[in-house]
C-alpha cells in the first residue's frame, strides 16, 4: 500500500504560520482587510498548484507571491473608473477614546493610519508596494525589483520617491493635544459658536463627507465651519479613534448612530477631516456603543 505524502500537509502547516504576516503586508499595501484577504487567498491557490519540491524559500516565495497578487490589484484599482460612491476608507478601526483598553491598542496598531492612507493614494501601485515592502516589512530591494520587475537600483528609486512624499506629510499634533482640539470643535459645533470653530480650524482645512449620496467636499475654514454648526445639535457623541485619529461618533435619541468623524490635527488646529453620513456605511462598521444618558 502507497503511503500518502506528506509534503502538501507540510506545506498548508507552513502557509498557515506564515498567514498573519501575509495578511499584514498584504493589509498596508492595499488598506483594506477584505482585499488582503482576498489577496492571501489567491497567494494560497497559487501555492496549492505547486510543486513541494519546486520552491526552495518558501517564506520568500510567499512574499513574492502576494506582492505581485497585491501590485495587480493596485494596477487594477488605477485602472478602474470610479464612481461617486467610490472611496478610499474600505477599513475604519473605531474605538472609544474615554477609556481605551490594551485591547482597542491592539486593535488600531494593524490599522492604516487616515492621513498616511490617503498619502499612499497617490502614489503610483509600484512606488507604493516597494515602500511598504522595504520601509514597513524590510524586503531587500532586490526581491521587491523581481516582483515589480525592475532593476534594484530602480526598486531603490521607487521607494525613494514614494518616500519624499510620505515625508512631507504634516506631522501630526501629539495624541492629548490632538484630543483636546477635537474636544474643542465638537463642544463649538454643539452651540454653533462661529467663532470658536474658526480658532480649531486650519485656513486650508480639508472635510471629506461620505454621504448616501457620494463623497462631498469643503474646503477652507468658513465652509467647514459653516457646515459644523448645522451638525451636532441636541445629539448624542463619544470620543473615539479612527485608525488611531481623534474624533467622536453621534447618534439621534433613538440610539442610532448618525455620523463618525475623524480628524487629522496638526500644529493644534485640524487640517482634515473625513466624516461617514451614509446610514448603510455605518451599519456596516463596528461602533462603540452610545454614552449612557445621565
Amino acid at each position: 500500500m502507497t503511503e500518502p505524502d506528506p509534503r502538501p500537509d507540510a506545506l498548508a502547516r507552513t502557509f498557515e504560520g506564515e498567514r498573519a504576516r501575509l495578511l499584514a503586508l498584504a493589509h498596508r499595501v492595499l488598506g483594506s482587510w477584505a482585499d488582503a484577504e482576498d489577496a492571501v487567498q489567491e497567494t494560497w491557490l497559487r501555492l496549492a498548484h505547486q510543486e513541494p519540491d519546486s520552491i526552495d524559500n518558501l517564506r520568500g516565495w510567499l512574499t513574492t507571491v502576494v506582492g505581485r497578487v497585491c501590485l495587480d490589484m493596485l494596477r487594477s484599482r488605477k485602472g478602474r473608473p470610479r464612481s461617486p460612491r467610490d472611496d478610499s476608507l474600505q477599513d475604519l478601526v473605531v474605538v472609544a477614546d474615554d477609556a481605551p483598553t490594551p485591547e482597542d491598542d491592539a486593535v488600531l496598531a494593524d490599522s492604516v493610519g487616515l492621513a498616511l492612507l490617503m498619502v499612499l493614494e497617490t502614489l503610483r501601485p509600484t512606488e507604493r508596494l516597494a515602500f511598504v515592502l522595504h520601509d514597513v516589512f524590510a524586503v531587500p530591494f532586490e526581491q521587491i525589483g523581481q516582483i515589480v520587475g525592475k532593476s534594484t537600483d530602480a526598486t531603490k528609486m521607487l521607494a525613494s520617491r514614494a518616500r519624499r512624499k510620505v515625508r512631507v506629510m504634516p506631522q501630526q499634533t501629539d495624541r492629548q493635544q490632538g484630543r483636546t482640539v477635537v474636544d474643542a470643535f465638537l463642544m463649538a459645533s454643539r452651540h454653533g459658536d462661529f467663532e470658536a470653530l474658526l480658532r480649531v480650524l486650519d485656513p486650508d482645512v480639508t472635510l471629506h463627507s461620505h454621504t448616501a449620496h457620494g463623497v462631498l467636499v469643503k474646503i477652507g475654514a468658513t465652509e467647514v465651519a459653516t457646515a459644523a454648526q448645522r451638525g451636532a445639535g441636541a445629539l448624542r457623541a463619544r470620543t473615539v479613534r479612527v485608525n488611531g485619529e481623534p474624533g467622536f461618533l453621534l447618534w439621534d435619541t433613538k440610539g442610532r448612530p448618525r455620523a463618525l468623524m475623524a480628524c487629522t490635527v496638526v500644529g493644534g488646529r485640524i487640517v482634515a477631516m473625513v466624516s461617514v453620513l451614509d446610514p448603510r456605511r455605518l451599519a456596516q462598521l463596528e461602533l462603540p456603543e452610545p454614552p449612557r444618558e445621565s
